[in-house]
């Protein structure tokens, strides 16, 4: 992973770190169901953006570095790792 991409992804781990804290703080406030939903959703947000910065780090390091080199089965298995989890499927 590249220092730059590292460092993101740990802030917007932190991020949500305390978004899910302060979810369950509101789940044992009694917080109105909604109000809850709306959090649980804002943190289904960031974990997206997080899976795509790391998904588009991969691509351009471990992907890249692969389909650059002469090693097809190097390339095949990346190819298969997009595959599987892009189509939701275990390698």
């Amino acid at each position: 992973m590249k220092l730059e991409t590292k460092s993101a992804a740990l802030k917007r781990l932190a991020r949500i770190e305390g978004q899910v804290r302060g979810v369950s703080k509101m789940i044992d406030d009694n917080r109105y169901c909604i109000d809850v939903v709306r959090q649980l959703q804002a943190i289904k947000a960031a974990l997206s953006a997080l899976e795509n910065l790391t998904l588009q780090d991969h691509l351009d390091t471990c992907v890249d570095h692969a389909l650059s080199s002469d090693d097809v089965a190097e390339r095949r298995e990346k190819v298969e790792e997009l595959v599987a989890v892009l189509g939701g499927r275990k390698k």
